[in-house]
């Protein structure tokens, strides 16, 4: 089951990410669809705006195929999940529509657990994994702002990168995203924690606060190493060796960001569900299985499974 012919894309998620690359895809000639829940009517009148640091651009309502279930939109070459992760209750009912025997299904969720979670609905044979290394945010009905473009690594969830996992990429390079391909997707997902787990889970323990704000605070800061290097050490305890430029870098690239908000800051402050299993909760289970001493995350962890309840 090979796919590297690409010509057909469902975009599950019409947030910031589903927007941002769903629409880059669209304006590079590729047909694409996007699965919406609460916006659908919104898309079809007004279609997608991506303001983005290479030029800003539209697609009319002519341009956007929108769909609100996935019997409209049928099986497609490549289905990219944008979803939160809390969503992935809803995946075996999401998903089966979309596929023929040689779907690829690529996962762009934060944390660890979800390549699992998607792969027990669509199969380990068609999901690959994809870790987003860039600032966005959705402004409004299908408006989306890209204020870091970065890139994304990508992965096969069942083993190292084949021809369809370089014709994925190719498919994204040819709409304007750099896109890399990786062997081992779940030791990205263990370095992309470096950044989400002090940055994400700080900005809403401490009331809804953004990166600036964060490293503009020195005993803030110091909590962010400290995570940093808990999170690396738990996973090395995986097989997983985090270089220690790459921690220092997570730091300092963040810098320059500005008053960035991240994407778990904004669900916090628009009263929605966090991403609290996949980015903390499991993590630190993974930690504790192989004796990782994790102190600042368990609490991490506690203090934002009440913050996602209230």
């Amino acid at each position: 089951m090979m796919n590297t012919e690409i010509k057909t894309v469902a975009v599950v998620g019409a947030g910031a990410l589903g927007l941002y690359y769903g629409g880059r895809l669209a304006r590079a000639g590729v047909s694409v669809a996007f699965l919406a829940r609460s916006e659908v009517a919104a898309l079809r009148e007004r279609g997608i705006q991506v303001k983005a640091p290479d030029g800003d651009f539209a697609l009319s309502p002519a341009e956007v195929r929108v769909a609100a279930t996935p019997e409209e939109i049928g099986p497609m070459d490549l289905v990219v999940i944008t979803l939160k992760a809390t969503a992935n209750d809803q995946l075996a009912r999401l998903l089966p529509p979309l596929l023929k025997e040689d779907t690829v299904v690529l996962n762009l969720q934060n944390g660890i657990g979800v390549d699992e979670a998607v792969a027990a609905v669509a199969g380990v044979e068609r999901t690959m994994g994809g870790l987003c290394f860039v600032c966005v945010n959705r402004t409004g009905a299908g408006v989306t702002e890209c204020t870091m473009a970065g890139h994304i690594i990508a992965g096969e969830f069942g083993g190292a990168a084949t021809e369809r996992t370089r014709a994925v990429a190719a498919l994204f390079v040819k709409a304007g995203v750099r896109m890399t391909v990786d062997d081992h997707v779940t030791g990205v997902r263990w370095k992309k924690l470096v950044w989400n787990v002090p940055f994400n889970g700080l900005a809403v323990a401490r009331g809804g606060i953004t990166t600036e704000d964060i490293l503009r605070s020195p005993e803030m800061e110091a909590e962010v190493w400290a995570l940093m290097r808990e999170v690396q050490a738990a996973a090395a305890a995986h097989g997983v060796a985090i270089p220690e430029e790459f921690v220092v870098d997570q730091v300092e690239r963040t810098r320059p960001m500005g008053p960035y908000k991240p994407s778990t800051m904004l669900d916090y402050v628009a009263g929605k569900p966090l991403e609290v299993e996949p980015i903390w909760g499991e993590p630190l289970r993974r930690a504790q299985a192989k004796g990782v001493r994790v102190p600042r995350l368990a609490a991490l962890y506690e203090e934002l499974k009440k913050l996602s309840r209230g």
